[in-house]
Order: structure tokens, then sequence, then C-alpha cells
């Protein structure tokens, strides 16, 4: 039985029409007087603290704890605003499938595995009334490495839960190979959404559990009864 069901945020749950692209640039130019320094990243699956690293090698910038908190001050910033700019949604089938689990006859815990930092996946989910819907998580000011973030998100499941759950009774759902890897890692099971930047071939290579075109095509109950 499904204990526990851990979520990524962008791709997966929302679509931000670029707000935290934007915002990284934008924090990165307004605090360091770098401009367009975002452009050559690639977000997808990647955590908050991993591309902020990479951003600051990239322009001879030490990564220092002072640094980077001078620019995620300036991150969560920009995407608050943002937010507001930006065609931002909810993906197909996201409220529905979390009906659908809150109405099985034993529903999981809910929780966040996401590569975003802790802040900026509250400005994302509060924006989109999302927040409240999760007890537990965790995220990319965890650690730098998505897989040690999946291990914290069991973790903190299983303090929730006051029992220490076994991978299978772990689902992550997302939207790229790296959910999949890190769900893996964890001995969790793999529910795949094609919502994100991701071709669904691509992910069909993977082989995770359950790949579907969007949370419009699958039940709880299917995914959550089938182990």
């Amino acid at each position: 039985m499904v204990r526990l069901v851990l979520f990524d945020i962008d791709g997966t749950l929302i679509q931000t029409g670029g707000a935290g692209v934007q915002a990284f640039g934008r924090a990165f130019a307004t605090e360091f007087n770098i401009p367009n320094s975002a452009e050559r990243l690639k977000f997808s699956g990647r955590t908050d603290t991993g591309l902020a690293r990479e951003l600051f090698l990239q322009n001879q910038i030490e990564p220092s704890p002072e640094n980077l908190r001078l620019f995620f001050d300036g991150y969560v910033f920009w995407l608050d605003y943002l937010l507001t700019q930006t065609r931002g949604v909810v993906l197909p089938g996201v409220w529905e499938f979390i009906r659908q689990l809150h109405a099985l006859p034993e529903p999981p815990a809910l929780g966040l595995l996401t590569g975003n930092i802790r802040l900026g996946a509250e400005i994302k989910l509060r924006y989109f009334e999302l927040w409240e819907v999760f007890q537990t998580g965790a995220f990319g000011d965890d650690h730098e490495d998505r897989n040690q973030i999946a291990a914290i998100a069991k973790d903190r499941g299983s303090r929730l839960l006051n029992n220490d759950l076994r991978g299978e009774q772990i689902l992550v759902i997302g939207d790229t190979s790296r959910d999949i890897e890190c769900a893996r890692a964890i001995g969790a099971r793999t529910l795949v959404v094609a919502t994100g930047s991701v071709p669904f071939e691509e992910l069909e290579a993977h082989r995770p559990d359950w790949l579907v075109k969007d949370l419009t095509t699958v039940t709880a109950t299917e995914v959550c009864g089938a182990w």
C-alpha cells in the first residue's frame, strides 16, 4: 500500500510561465551586475542550489554561503513579483488527482520532493493555492543532490507517519528522468507525467512504473492500488 506520495513541482504540479527562470536571471543581474546569465543553464530536473553554484562558477564568482544567501534573497523577491506577471497554470488533472488521493480508503500522506529551495517552493505553491495540500517534503536547500533530497523526504515522511517506510510504500510523481533516478535511489515507485519539457518518448526510455500524458489519464486508485 502506498503510504506517502511525493510530488515534484515545476512541470508536474504547475508551470510558472517562466517566472522561476526569469527570477534566477534578474537576481543575478541585480545582485552581481551580470545580465542574461541564466540563459545557458538547463533547469529541468535540477536543484536551485546546484544551478546557483553553476551560475557562480561560470561567472568566476565565489559560491560562498554569503554570496548564495545574497543571490537567493534576490531570487525569492523576483519570483514573488514575476509570478504575478507571467501566465502560470496548475497542470491538467492535478486538483482532481489530489482529491482522489484524499478520498482513498486509507489516504497516503502528501509531500514534496523538489529541487526548489523551500521558500521558493512555498511562494510558487501559495500563488496557486497548493501549498497547504502538502504535509511534508524535502527541498533544494536541504541538499544539492536530488537523490539525497529523496532520502530526506523519505525520512521526514517516515517520521510524520511514525513508521519506517519501505521504498515500495512511496510513490514519486515527476516529469523528468531525474525524478525517476531519485525515486529509484530510495526504492520508490514512479509515476511520470509528460507535462514538462521532456518528450514522452524520452521519458519512456527510462522505464518508469507509470508514464502518462498528464494526470487526467490516470486515477489515484489505479496507481496506489497497483502494487
